[in-house]
């Protein structure tokens, strides 16, 4: 079968915490004890509602962050963001940048991936200016944690896409190198 075919015949449906958890026991279950798995488990309080398919990306974290601008203000913290998106792709997370004008008001966004930008450049700019939401993707984001360049302890929202495909069409959990 292909998931072209697959695909066809049924509609698409949102993302729910359900699909994270199975992903993460999939990758991890064979490698860990069972109390380390334990310990990935993630509660469902610890999820926002996924995007139904009826909301613009914009009208969503709108919807999901109904206090951005208090965030945004508070927000003093370099080599941070508030708000992380994870796409699987850089021309998906270009694409996300352009569609969230209506949400993002007088915030910094920074552009989180490998494509034309070195690792060393996202750094220095993480030292030196606060910015208020990262958008990139899974590779790019775990470079810069490992290297220090990039700090998630006041991150308040992560965000996955994943419910898009891409031409292939694969959703970014099927994608085996994320």
């Amino acid at each position: 079968k292909k998931i072209s075919d697959v695909l066809q015949k049924s509609a698409p449906k949102p993302g729910v915490p359900a699909d994270l958890q199975n992903l993460l026991t999939q990758h991890f279950g064979e490698n860990r004890s069972v109390i380390e798995i334990e310990e990935l488990k993630l509660s469902d309080s610890c999820f926002l509602p996924a995007n139904d398919l009826s909301h613009s990306f914009s009208s969503y974290l709108k919807e999901i962050c109904p206090k951005w601008a208090k965030l945004r203000r508070n927000h003093k913290e370099k080599k941070s963001v508030v708000m992380l998106v994870l796409c699987s792709s850089a021309l998906r997370s270009l694409e996300l940048i352009k569609s969230m004008t209506a949400f993002k008001g007088d915030c910094k966004v920074l552009k989180l991936f490998a494509k034309h930008i070195k690792i060393k450049e996202q750094i220095n700019m993480l030292e030196k200016g606060v910015f208020h939401i990262g958008v990139g993707t899974p590779g790019r984001i775990k470079a810069l944690v490992e290297q220090d360049g990039l700090c998630l302890n006041s991150t308040k929202y992560m965000i996955l896409d994943w419910n898009w495909r891409d031409k292939k069409l694969r959703r970014m959990m099927d994608i085996p190198e994320v």
